[in-house]
Formats: structure tokens, sequence, C-alpha cells
């Protein structure tokens, strides 16, 4: 019996240009990885409006055209901003292994931010793997996220 991995998804992914260095290396890691990468840009380091790009792929979530987004910037403090004003998206501002793990366990985050400016690279990768390898917890954190999405 072969051991299945982690199930393969759709990525959006974008970046401004303080995150750009990342979202390139982020791209080649998801996919070696298998998952299908949707690149909203910027597609350079050349200084852009990031809510040109961020709002894109978290609208790619909720329209169901890629499963979980990635976005990245200078501290992911405004990605992150961009990414949970549209509607559906729960857009965790993640830095350590552990924010990562439970953004997914107890908030279901179907987009993770992430500042390229704060964050190693080192822990990029595991951060990335362990998000998207942690199932969502379910249990008393299905009324917390019905509250959030604004459902009860």
């Amino acid at each position: 019996m072969v051991a299945e991995g982690p199930q393969q998804m759709k990525i959006a992914i974008a970046a401004d240009h303080a995150g750009f260095e990342y979202k390139q290396k982020l791209i080649r890691l998801l996919g070696s990885l298998g998952h299908d990468v949707q690149d909203f840009g910027t597609d350079s380091a050349d200084a852009v409006d990031y809510p040109d790009y961020i709002r894109p792929a978290a609208e790619a979530v909720v329209k169901g055209a890629a499963d979980r987004a990635i976005v990245l910037g200078g501290s992911g403090n405004g990605e992150a901003m961009v990414a949970n004003r549209v509607r559906g998206v729960r857009c965790a501002l993640v830095w350590s292994v552990e924010s990562a793990r439970l953004a997914r366990q107890h908030n279901n985050a179907n987009a993770i931010s992430i500042g390229q400016r704060l964050v190693p690279w080192e822990l990029v990768e595991p951060i990335v793997t362990t998000w998207l390898d942690t199932p969502f917890e379910g249990g008393r954190h299905v009324k917390r996220i019905e509250q959030i999405d604004g459902q009860s």
C-alpha cells in the first residue's frame, strides 16, 4: 500500500514589491510539492499598491478558483487586512509554525499572510507546509467560525 501525501491544492499567491522575492520562492516550492499555483503578481520588486494584487487572490478563494491563498508583503499586515475585507476569507498573519498550525486548527484559515521583512526564509517553508497540512479541528471552533463569517 502506498501512503498518501497531503492533498494537492490550487493555491492563489500574490505579493507587493516587498514580498516579491518570497513569492517567487514559494511558487517554486509549492510547485515542487505538486500544488497548482496561480500567480496574481506583482511581477517585480518595483513599488506597487498591494491591494491591486492581494484582492484578486483572495477573491479567487471565495469564487472557488483556488482552495487557499498566500499573500506576502513587507510586514504582511496590510495584505492580511485587504484579504480579510473579502467576505468568506479568513486570512491569518503568520510568523511561526505554531501560528500557522493554530490558524488552521482553530480558525480554519483559508489564507495566510507572511511578512518578508519580518520572517526569515528558513521559517517560511515549515510555516507554509504546516498550514497546508493541518486540518481544521472543528468542534467548539465551528461556532466561532460562523460568528467570524457573520452566520450567527
